[in-house]
């Protein structure tokens, strides 16, 4: 059986070979590219553009662009590829980071069902960072 997204299944397949990740999510957005002018010529358009979030225990100690040179490491032959993988937005954590995330989205989620910040609780949130 032959995939429809080769490119996507080698990602995904690369990375949680190499990183055994907690979380891998990948998201295709050529879709919302695939008219810009460097995009002239690709002859196939549907994977070129891709976001991925990831928590590994890996990434433990290394700071935001050591794990960044990790990914594209893993991920050379795809982005060197012609007509291969054009842009790549990593969001990577550590398993630490990604419980503070998912306990302060708790928290907020909690407040705003009792009402106590009618939407604010987010934006307060942003303004810390």
């Amino acid at each position: 059986m032959t995939s429809s997204s080769p490119i996507e299944d080698a990602i995904r397949s690369k990375l949680a070979s190499a990183l055994s990740p907690r979380t891998l999510e990948i998201y295709n957005d050529s879709h919302k590219h695939a008219h810009h002018s460097a995009m002239r010529g690709v002859a196939d358009k549907k994977e070129t553009h891709f976001r991925v979030v990831i928590s590994s225990a890996s990434f433990q100690g290394k700071p935001q662009i050591a794990r960044h040179r990790t990914i594209n490491a893993l991920l050379k032959d795809e982005l060197e590829r012609e007509g291969g993988v054009h842009a790549l937005q990593l969001r990577t954590l550590t398993l630490e980071e990604e419980d503070r995330l998912l306990e302060r989205a708790r928290e907020i989620e909690k407040a705003e069902a009792e009402g106590k910040c009618a939407g604010a609780c987010a934006k307060k949130e942003g303004e810390a960072a």
